[in-house]
C-alpha cells in the first residue's frame, strides 16, 4: 500500500503538553480503529507549528477521510515515492 506524509498546520504544536499529545493520539487511533486495517498511522514529527504524520493507506481519499472524522487539518498530503538514508550512498 502507498505511504503518505501529511502536513498538519497546528500553530503552537511544539508547545502542546504530553497530555494534549496523548489526547490527539487517542482521537486518531479511535478514528483509525473505526476505519479498519486498510489505513495505518506509522508515526508523527511535531515541530513548532506543524505536525508531519506518516501513514500507510489505500489512497489519499482515505487519509482525507481520517482527517475529516478526527477533526484534524490535512493541509498537504504527499505520496512517498522513495525512501533514502545514508545506506543509499553505499
Amino acid at each position: 500500500m502507498p505511504k503518505y506524509v501529511i502536513e498538519r498546520e497546528i500553530p503552537g504544536a511544539g508547545k502542546l503538553s504530553p497530555a494534549e499529545l496523548h489526547a490527539i493520539s487517542q482521537k486518531s487511533c479511535g478514528v483509525l480503529g473505526n476505519m479498519g486495517p486498510a489505513i495505518q498511522w506509522i508515526h508523527s514529527y511535531v515541530t513548532d507549528d506543524k505536525i508531519y504524520c506518516v501513514y500507510i493507506a489505500q489512497d489519499e481519499a482515505q487519509v482525507r477521510e481520517h482527517a475529516r472524522q478526527g477533526g484534524f487539518p490535512a493541509n498537504r498530503i504527499s505520496e512517498v515515492k522513495s525512501v533514502i538514508d545514508p545506506t543509499t550512498a553505499e
